[in-house]
């Protein structure tokens, strides 16, 4: 008999508790936004780099429960080796604030990462990848970086543009344990919403796919804890 699936911890009703938004601060000292030449360039770099064959795009947090691309010609659950989805960028707006910084999903080195592969049109690459880099790159000097790296989908191997922790960069926060990760998570918000939701949504829509990450798992339930003891009365915190 096939053992039932755990069910998540940390559901919508749960996190609506804590759930809030901040003013957002701006930019944090001594790093700035990205100007439209800086994107532009970025996006050229990327594109002449790119490998012969589709276009990939390598998904494992927000790009899944929440894509904002014109066209998905295709998706596939993929796999990227040496690479793992890790609460290690810092954030202090979006999401957090400076007094209570939050922390956003990113690749980074070591293990191994089940998420979605979109295969996206070839007609105007470098729109597209510019697009990507607004969405996903903000402080310069960054630190969610694009990368083209190597993933399976479908069992065989393909190049898949992802964004990837650059460990030298100003917001890498890595190597926190699980439980810490999960106080960050249960308390930050800013002008985007909580972290707690960014989690929820992330996790639900893996959940829909099939996609069981352990560290996410353990992750999710240790705020689910926390929401709870930080709001007792099952009323807003």
């Amino acid at each position: 008999m096939p053992k039932e699936r755990e069910k998540l911890a940390l559901t919508s009703e749960l996190v609506a508790r804590i759930e809030r938004t901040e003013p957002d601060p701006g930019p944090e000292p001594g790093t700035s936004d990205h100007t439209d030449a800086e994107y532009l360039a970025m996006a050229e770099e990327l594109l002449a780099a790119a490998p012969a064959g589709p276009f990939w795009l390598f998904a494992y947090g927000s790009l899944i429960w929440n894509p904002e691309l014109d066209t998905i010609l295709e998706q596939q659950p993929a796999v990227a080796r040496g690479w793992h989805r890790s609460f290690c960028l810092k954030l202090t707006r979006w999401r957090g604030t400076r007094e209570v910084p939050a922390l956003m999903l990113a690749l980074d080195r070591g293990g191994s990462c089940t998420g979605i592969a979109y295969r996206l049109p070839d007609e105007d690459r470098l729109g597209q990848i510019e697009k990507l880099l607004r969405r996903e790159i903000d402080a310069n000097p960054p630190t969610n970086v694009a990368r083209w790296i190597p993933v399976r989908i479908g069992g065989q191997p393909a190049i898949a543009l992802a964004f990837v922790a650059e460990r030298a960069g100003p917001a890498y926060d890595g190597g926190r344990s699980h439980a810490e990760v999960a106080a960050i998570l249960a308390r930050a918000a800013g002008h985007w919403g909580s972290a707690a939701t960014y989690l929820q949504r992330t996790v639900s829509k893996l959940d829909e796919h099939g996609i069981r990450d352990r560290n996410l798992w353990s992750i999710q339930r240790q705020v689910a804890e926390e929401i709870e003891r930080l709001t007792p009365s099952g009323r807003r915190a």
